[in-house]
């Protein structure tokens, strides 16, 4: 495996430690650039790093001051600079935080700040029902009620600030001073899924530290850059990347909504984000159709040719050639991308255009990254190399290599909040067993194929992992999404695919075809796809919907819902 580095960085074991180093380092830089509208008219408010570390202390000072010191605070916002100011400020003085999902139901939410026994709630003014109801409920342990909005019955985020404020400048440090415990438990993290079954996941700042840390020696951040915030933050790969931005003296702006992004790329001049595959495809197959529209497809095509010719002799022009497609997304320089497998053709496109685009790959458990590719190596459908301090292995090998990927390193949670039996199943000796299946090949990249409870097993005793086949399966035109499963038959399995019909592309391509005819030829379609398979991976039934498949907030579809919407029982 490769064990290079190629950026300084220092070591770093909490996250308070981070920040300080980049508000000495990077002092005047733009940490945040705030999109404000106000009776039609739109203005920007700059937060410098030294502001921002102003603003946390200020924060931190007012929450130990209303009695909030060594508890516990949950976060329910969209991604906002009052969602960071607060993760921050928790860290900071040693306030465990409980980030969770905006998009949960009302039940789910109620039942996560129950579950994480959480003593205060931050959240935005559309919230105060569904927060209401907890304060209200007999089992909650909420006693304050802080709101990112001035309304009734809560404490206003802006005047905390105002009351650690005067604390500070009547010279109490309390929390200036405060010494982090850097292994304590300092965030509890729900896993994606429904929060009934959902596992609470438990780290510590020494573990997101030293991911940072371990992410800086590898990929080339700029304190030039301009980030924009679309990974929600209540995942770790959001908030965990959104403290990579201000360990880096990025500048960070936030989205005005996912059918802005295109427009916020250019009005920020974005140079870098972190994103995950479908965001990434959709933003690829915008160029792909700007290309097509002005008649430059084949011009593209062998500029693309010459480009790469050239970077073999080490001459790189292919973001002076390709500098019109770039300027059309704000200045784009980086993406890395994760949660799920990136189509090759968009990584390798985005990378032929000199739009730097890497995969990387990590677990809410790993705080959260375990691997990655870099500018330096990459290789196109691998997941890269294993971060500096993180050892990959791969346990159960069969013929082929493939076996269960497990990993340890400084980044490795604690454990499963109040979950022991789970925790021993995934944390043994250290190491951590992640459910993925993959292999390393000769040169050190590692792969995934796929997750251990996905695996479909044929009565010969084959193995099929789905992913590899709706990879797939996934660009044919009429099929907007799908899984594969295996349907049982007596004592065996048909290997079996549920798609969802790609309305848009049905009315637009194919307007004369009836529903038989459409499904005839997404069938055809799909049999040419069993083509590139060996025979015993060869998909044998097809049911079509036009329904919205159930899904985490990372757009992966929740299978085991799903089939037991088709009354298939799950083992």
């Amino acid at each position: 495996m490769k064990d290079e580095t190629f950026f300084e960085y220092p070591v770093f074991n909490n996250v308070k430690q981070v920040i300080e180093y980049s508000v000495k380092k990077y002092p005047n830089n733009i940490a945040f650039k705030i999109k404000e509208k106000k009776d039609d008219k739109i203005k920007y408010i700059d937060i410098t790093y030294t502001k921002f570390l102003e603003e946390i202390n200020n924060f931190g000072a007012g929450l130990f001051s209303i009695g909030l010191k060594n508890k516990r605070i949950a976060i329910l916002s969209s991604n906002r600079y009052e969602w960071v100011l607060s993760y921050c400020s928790m860290l900071f003085g040693g306030i465990v935080a409980v980030p969770l999902d905006k998009a949960l139901t009302d039940i789910e939410i109620i039942n996560s700040l129950v579950r994480s026994k959480v003593d205060a709630v931050i959240y935005e003014s559309k919230y105060s029902e569904v927060v209401d109801k907890v304060k209200n409920d007999e089992k909650s342990n909420l006693t304050e009620l802080i709101c990112i909005d001035k309304i009734k019955n809560a404490r206003y985020l802006r005047d905390i600030v105002e009351i650690g404020k005067k604390e500070i400048e009547s010279g109490n440090n309390i929390f200036l001073n405060y010494k982090i415990d850097d292994k304590a438990l300092a965030t509890l993290v729900f896993t994606s899924g429904t929060t009934s079954t959902s596992k609470i996941v438990m780290l510590s700042q020494y573990n997101i530290a030293r991911n940072i840390s371990d992410m800086q020696l590898v990929e080339d951040f700029r304190s030039t850059d301009v980030n924009l915030a679309v990974l929600p933050f209540h995942h770790t790969f959001g908030s965990t990347g959104q403290l990579i931005m201000l360990s880096s003296g990025i500048t960070t702006t936030f989205p005005d909504g996912l059918r802005y992004i295109a427009q916020n790329l250019k009005e920020y001049h974005i140079t870098f984000f972190v994103g995950v595959p479908i965001l990434i495809e959709t933003i690829y197959k915008k160029i792909e159709e700007g290309i097509e529209k002005k008649g430059k497809t084949t011009l593209v095509k062998i500029a693309k040719i010459f480009t790469k010719i050239l970077l073999k002799l080490g001459i790189d022009i292919r973001r002076k050639v390709f500098k019109e497609i770039i300027d059309e997304l704000g200045g784009l320089r980086f993406v890395i991308s994760g949660a799920a497998s990136l189509d090759k053709k968009v990584e390798k496109g985005l990378n032929d255009l000199g739009i730097l685009t890497v995969q990387g790959y990590g677990l809410t458990e790993a705080a959260p990254v375990l691997c990655a590719e870099n500018y330096k190596y990459r290789r196109y459908g691998s997941i890269g190399f294993p971060m500096k301090n993180v050892q990959i292995r791969i346990e159960g090998k069969d013929k082929d290599d493939i076996g269960e990927i497990v990993a340890k390193g400084p980044n490795i949670m604690m454990s499963y909040y109040e979950n022991e039996k789970a925790t021993n199943k995934v944390l043994k000796h250290g190491w951590l067993y992640t459910g993925d299946y993959g292999y390393i090949d000769d040169a050190g990249f590692v792969y995934i194929t796929g997750r251990k409870k996905n695996i479909i097993v044929l009565k010969n005793g084959k193995k099929i992992f789905p992913e590899e086949m709706e990879e797939h399966i996934n660009k044919i035109d009429l099929i907007e999404d799908c899984f594969v499963f295996g349907l049982p038959k007596k004592d065996d399995v048909v290997l079996s695919v549920k798609a969802k019909i790609n309305k848009q592309v049905a009315e637009e391509q194919y307007p004369d075809l009836n529903e038989d005819q459409l499904r005839d030829l997404i069938w055809y379609k799909i049999k040419e796809t069993n083509k590139l398979f060996p025979k015993y991976k060869y998909v044998k039934k097809l049911i079509l919907t036009n329904d919205e498949f159930a899904k985490t907030t990372t757009n992966k579809i929740k299978r085991f819902e799903e089939l037991k919407k088709m009354n298939i029982e799950v083992k």
